[in-house]
């Protein structure tokens, strides 16, 4: 019997795209139209990105765990979370989660690693790539990274907060990641984290100067596998 997978939702673009690569793609493992048991909780953006611009992790960990503790209630056998941004937050709630987790930035390493990568571009809110989420993940699998530089951060992060989250996709905000994602390849990197769980439904291989990691399919099907396979 496949295991219940519980998904801590925070923007609703991401984690749709998430939830979505779970049911369709589970029917490669499981036969036509099958899928894993999965169920869903989210809290209002709004709720979260208060938390964020105060600078309050701890009280973006007591979001998530809150729903976490609502998924375990229901049968949930495990946790995924397709929001990168709100992962700088999961270690302060880890010790005291009623189910397991697994780590978006760690899924991602690992697949990066595997395919034989040695220095990845990271993408993703400001948050995010100013924090030590995926550069943690990334030395432990022995991979290289680069950072946006500053002007390039508040770029990204405009078009996520301001674009992205509500479903809005312009070619001007894919020349902006072009425009970036180029320059990482010029110093060096030989592949981008799609580090916004949004940043998939804009950019892909067919249009990014380097291979692109994208951390909300990789992070689906990883919890796909682990329902179905472990």
């Amino acid at each position: 019997m496949p295991q219940h997978i519980g998904i801590v939702a925070c923007s609703a673009e991401g984690a749709a795209l998430c939830y979505r690569t779970i049911c369709v793609e589970g029917a490669q493992l499981l036969g036509p139209h099958a899928h894993p048991e999965v169920s869903m909780h989210t809290y209002s953006l709004a709720s979260y990105m208060q938390c964020i611009y105060r600078d309050d992790w701890q009280g973006v960990a007591e979001i998530m765990l809150s729903s976490a503790e609502k998924l375990a209630k229901i049968g949930a056998d495990f946790l995924i979370c397709p929001d990168n941004t709100i992962h700088h937050a999961l270690p302060l709630l880890e010790a005291r989660s009623p189910l397991p987790w697994l780590h978006i930035a760690e899924v991602v390493a690992a697949h990066a690693a595997e395919r034989g990568f040695h220095r990845i571009g990271i993408t993703g809110t400001r948050y995010l790539v100013e924090s030590e989420v995926y550069p943690r993940k990334l030395t432990a699998h022995g991979l290289g990274y680069l950072r946006p530089e500053a002007d390039e951060r508040q770029a990204i992060n405009r078009i996520i907060l301001e674009e992205l989250v509500y479903g809005v996709f312009k070619p001007e905000a894919i020349a902006t990641f072009q425009q970036i994602i180029g320059r990482m390849k010029d110093n060096g990197c030989d592949a981008v984290v799609l580090g916004c769980t949004e940043i998939p439904l804009l950019m892909n291989d067919a249009n990014s100067p380097l291979p692109t990691l994208d951390s909300t399919r990789l992070l689906a099907r990883t919890a796909l596998h682990r329902a179905v396979v472990d």
